[in-house]
């Protein structure tokens, strides 16, 4: 079981949050307004006010507490056994031929049934 207390986040943490939210709105508000300029300029700029915006995000303490668990994910990924080109075909193929089998029995298990329905009630269609 896991020990981790959250700890609160302190006042400038609050801070640098509300200046990230105010540089992504910013950003849109920004791009919505100087509609006229060419999109190049605006994209420029939405660009760097969201990089400005995570730049700023990644010093408060949840994003450190992100960036480390992202890097450690990245760990996690290299160590996975990824499965060979030829395993990945025999499997898919194994996938399909079953799908295949399950739409036959069930096409011809509804064939029966509606034959069965179809004579208990009379109604032959």
């Amino acid at each position: 079981m896991s020990t981790n207390v959250e700890t609160p986040s302190n006042s400038m943490d609050t801070v640098k949050w509300l200046v990230s939210i105010a540089l992504l709105l910013g950003a849109v508000v920004g791009n919505y307004m100087y509609a006229d300029l060419s999109v190049l300029v605006r994209a420029v700029g939405v660009v760097v006010a969201v990089a400005a915006a995570l730049g700023l995000l990644a010093t408060t303490e949840k994003g450190r507490t992100f960036i480390a668990f992202a890097k450690e994910s990245r760990i996690e990924v290299r160590k996975v056994v990824w499965p060979t080109r030829q395993e990945t075909t025999h499997t898919t193929f194994i996938v399909m031929l079953a799908t295949v089998v399950m739409a036959l029995i069930l096409w011809g298990l509804d064939g029966i049934l509606f034959r069965i329905v179809g004579f208990l009630t009379g109604l032959e269609i």
